[in-house]
């Protein structure tokens, strides 16, 4: 399986490419649902950029040592948001759509849930894979080789707490 390594200026940088395709095509939404955890910082940029408020839906499928095992998708019972509602207009994000699974799962389940007051929901990616079985409506980069991506907050799923104090630690001795 081919890899992609991404910095995190390159990171930044197409989250704002994201943000200015969906402000191109001139789609107005209510409010933001960023699935947790690769929609968190997406979901929190977009938030700051639209002035848009942002709701939490948790999501895993992802396990096993290397975090490259995907099982059965889970979700939180409930959105964490603060408002009373999401409004009829929802922009679903995540960092990238590979099975798609993730993507067609959270429709239904924001169907399901909030169906009544929903009247469109659309979605955004940084990453689009080929592989994938649903289209995202808004995305930075079509990746034909369903590549890796190696983000940049890699890092901390592969530190430990103590490595991190310990660095520290030793920052502040040398100070």
């Amino acid at each position: 399986m081919p890899e992609m390594y991404v910095s995190w200026s390159e990171y930044r940088e197409t989250i704002e490419r994201l943000a200015a395709k969906i402000y191109r095509s001139g789609w107005q939404f209510d409010s933001i649902v960023c699935l947790a955890k690769g929609g968190l910082r997406i979901g929190d940029l977009l938030c700051r950029l639209y002035d848009r408020p942002l709701a939490i839906l948790s999501a895993a499928s992802y396990h096993g040592e290397d975090n490259r095992i995907r099982g059965e998708i889970v979700f939180s019972k409930h959105l964490s948001m603060t408002i009373p509602s999401l409004g009829s207009r929802v922009l679903l994000v995540d960092d990238l759509v590979d099975s798609g699974i993730s993507l067609l799962e959270s429709v239904k389940w924001l169907q399901y849930k909030y169906g009544t007051e929903i009247e469109e929901i659309r979605s955004a990616v940084l990453w689009y894979k080929e592989c994938s079985a649903i289209a995202p409506d808004y995305y930075v980069r079509y990746l034909r080789d369903d590549p890796w991506i190696h983000q940049p907050f890699e890092y901390y799923e592969q530190t430990s707490i103590e490595e991190i104090a310990n660095k520290y630690e030793a920052m502040a001795i040398a100070e």
